[in-house]
Formats: C-alpha cells, sequence, structure tokens
C-alpha cells in the first residue's frame, strides 16, 4: 500500500464541476456533470434544445436522441466521450418505448456498450418521456 500525504490524497480525487453552455443548465441545486480522478458523473438529461431554450416533446426517439446530445456535449466539456461511457440509466414514463430508444440509442453507442440500468418511473421532470445519465472515463 502506497503512502500519501493529505494534500496529494485530496488533490487527486478534487471534485471538478463540469459546465457547458451546449447543454441544459442545471434547474436545481446539482452540476450538470462532476470529474473526480479519471471519471465523469453526468447528471440525468432530459430532452431540452439549449439552443432553442425549448423541451423536444416530438417522438419518443427525438426526445432520446436530444437527451444523449445534451450527455454528449458534458462529457466532451470534461474531456471525454459518448465511446468512453461506462455506464448508463435510463428512465422512462412508459416502458412500452423501450424497444424504440433502444433503436436511438444503438445509434449513439457502438459495441461494446456500456452497462445500464432502463427503469420506468412515475414521473420525470416537465413530464418528457426520457431521461439519461451516464458514468464515463475522462483519462
Amino acid at each position: 500500500m502506497t503512502s500519501q500525504t493529505p494534500s496529494q490524497s485530496q488533490s487527486h480525487q478534487a471534485l471538478q464541476p463540469i459546465k457547458t453552455d451546449r447543454a441544459p443548465a442545471a434547474i436545481g441545486p446539482y452540476s450538470q456533470g462532476m470529474k473526480v480522478g479519471s471519471l465523469v458523473f453526468v447528471s440525468g438529461q432530459i430532452p431540452f434544445d439549449p439552443s432553442t431554450g425549448q423541451l423536444v416533446l416530438g417522438t419518443i426517439e427525438e426526445q432520446t436522441q436530444q437527451c444523449l446530445k445534451n450527455l454528449s456535449a458534458i462529457l466532451e466539456a470534461s474531456h471525454s466521450s459518448l465511446g468512453k461511457v461506462v455506464k448508463t440509466t435510463i428512465y422512462l414514463k412508459d416502458l412500452e418505448h423501450f424497444t424504440r430508444v433502444n433503436e436511438t440509442y444503438a445509434q449513439f453507442f457502438k459495441p461494446p456498450y456500456p452497462a445500464r440500468a432502463c427503469v420506468e418511473v412515475a414521473r420525470l421532470p416537465r413530464d418528457v418521456g426520457v431521461e439519461i445519465d451516464c458514468i464515463a472515463s475522462c483519462d
């Protein structure tokens, strides 16, 4: 086991908030993402288009696509990318959309796919149909 001084340990694990105008601003007391060490944790993204300031309330495919664009923008701001995602969680208002969301998701991720959970929830912020978060490597 290696020994580190307190200052070495603290600087190695310093929390770095991630912020970009290319993704929706946080609508509560949280960060778009947090980087710690070689990982970045991206907060759940809903289908909000930061360029128009409007929710994308079209098809579930369009909503999913916007969520993934938002995740990508935050990952890029942390010097990562969708190709470095190790885990995602998808929250669906209606699990009947599972197959359609998968088809859109597969356009953004390539094998080997990230580990993933997908759950149906009673309600999502602003009554959208989908929200997605992720954890990625940023080394």
